[in-house]
């Protein structure tokens, strides 16, 4: 497509951007505020949202954003920006280094460029459909485990955890039995850019937002792997339910979820009698 690598190009030097301000208060004390019990924010998440949209809105006024942390003017552009300023606000208020900038190009309904930027450890995940996924500029493809018992995952969960708890420790309870171990970094859009690197075997999470999926998906698809709804559908990154992998170890994945969905069902079912 003509000028995509100049989207490429401005997404690269927007994370960038909030990559800086993210180093630079990094440690510090930070006042914060909640958007819910347990979904906090910070004053440099909105600074890293500037950030990011001056650079993009400079570079192309007449295209829309969707953001975490603020409304923008609907312009009905086929082009919308997805970007997520600081994924991993919990662990950057903790000073642990494990968060991100993430930004996704929608182009007519479909995502068609990808960056997830890990400013402490200085990683650069980027992807365009079609031309492959790229860590600081090498190449990544996912990994070629092939059975769910040797698999590392990683997994997430929700804001409202503390409500529904019982309901996401049964995925867990179950993908820790069958596989081989999981990890809980704390970013989404990490985990993807992990699956796709072959770092995480799989990954699966409920109840996330376009912008913390947006660019992980792409990565994923680009390096090999798999990424669909529960039931094994094309992922909608609109929806709540995400499921991403190496692509070898998808259906395992989706057979744990399902029976897990069933038992479930089943066990409603029992108690309404």
């Amino acid at each position: 497509m003509k000028n995509e690598h100049r989207f490429l190009e401005v997404a690269i030097d927007a994370v960038k951007e909030a990559g800086k301000i993210q180093k630079k208060y990094f440690g510090h004390f930070h006042q914060i505020e909640y958007k819910g019990e347990i979904n906090p924010v910070t004053e440099v998440d909105r600074q890293c949202e500037r950030a990011i949209t001056q650079i993009v809105l400079n570079a192309y006024p007449h295209h829309d954003i969707l953001a975490e942390e603020g409304a923008f003017e609907k312009k009905n552009s086929p082009y919308k920006w997805i970007i997520d300023p600081l994924d991993g606000t919990t662990n950057y208020l903790h000073g642990f280094p494990i968060f991100s900038v993430s930004i996704g190009l929608e182009i007519e309904g479909e995502i068609r460029v990808g960056v997830v930027y890990l400013p402490i450890l200085e990683e650069m995940f980027f992807a365009e459909k079609g031309k492959g996924a790229f860590l600081n500029g090498q190449r990544i493809t996912v990994s070629q485990t092939a059975q769910l018992k040797e698999s590392l995952l990683g997994t997430g969960f929700p804001y409202d955890v503390h409500e529904h708890v019982d309901d996401y420790l049964r995925y867990f309870r179950e993908f820790i039995i069958k596989s081989f171990a999981i990890r809980r970094p704390g970013s989404a859009s990490i985990d993807l850019a992990y699956v796709a690197a072959g770092r995480f075997d799989g990954f699966w999470e409920l109840k996330l937002h376009p912008w913390d999926v947006a660019a992980g998906c792409l990565l994923v698809k680009e390096a090999g792997g798999s990424v669909t709804d529960f039931k094994g559908q094309p992922v909608n990154i609109y929806s709540e339910e995400i499921l991403a992998s190496n692509g070898l170890i998808h259906k395992e994945m989706l057979r744990v979820i399902q029976e897990v969905n069933k038992r479930s069902a089943s066990g409603i079912a029992q108690s309404a009698k």
